[in-house]
């Protein structure tokens, strides 16, 4: 599990890169998304990323990776703005975004590091397609959950959903890092 805890970190330092820059492009005009809006855009990564693994034909130059990449960011994003609600202007410093990143992406390694420790890492014998899957599942009940107004009888929350989302997307990278 030593090996997982510094694949899942040079994975989320990449991540985390980006995320920052472009946060310094653009600011913090994601502020304004509400979290349908979010979750939206992560499904479209991943339905991005199925295509690409069911698909011989790409015409659009880039791969699973930026996909991955881009769902981990917007998790975050999700994340951030359920603790800290929507706005309608952008209202965060890069500093504060990025410390609020590093928040809960800490939160998200150490539920990954607790359910790692139960199942045995079992991630590692699964293939890239079924984390897909995965992803898909989750974001197919977060929009449920989304349609019943965040209400849930016996189910975890979003935010439950998204961080296992990001940890499926880290396991996605360190396959596909793997590999290359």
């Amino acid at each position: 599990m030593q090996q997982t805890s510094k694949q899942y970190d040079q994975v989320i330092e990449k991540c985390r890169t980006l995320y920052a820059n472009k946060l310094k492009d653009y600011g913090t005009a994601w502020r304004i998304l509400r979290l349908p809006s979010l979750t939206d855009q992560i499904f479209i990564k991943a339905q991005r990323i199925r295509q690409l693994q069911q698909n011989s034909v790409r015409k659009v130059d880039e791969g699973e990776v930026s996909e991955f990449i881009g769902i981990i960011n917007y998790a975050i994003m999700a994340l951030i703005q359920l603790e800290k609600g929507v706005v309608e202007q952008p209202d965060m410093a890069v500093d504060e975004a990025v410390a609020l990143y590093d928040k809960h992406i800490a939160i998200t390694k150490q539920l990954m590091e607790n359910k790692n420790h139960d199942y045995g890492e079992a991630w590692r014998d699964m293939r890239v397609s079924s984390l897909t899957d995965l992803i898909l599942q989750k974001l197919l009940r977060v929009k449920q959950i989304e349609d019943n107004k965040g209400k849930t009888i016996v189910s975890e929350g979003i935010d439950a959903n998204y961080q296992d989302m990001i940890n499926y997307a880290v396991f996605a990278l360190i396959h596909i890092n793997e590999t290359e």
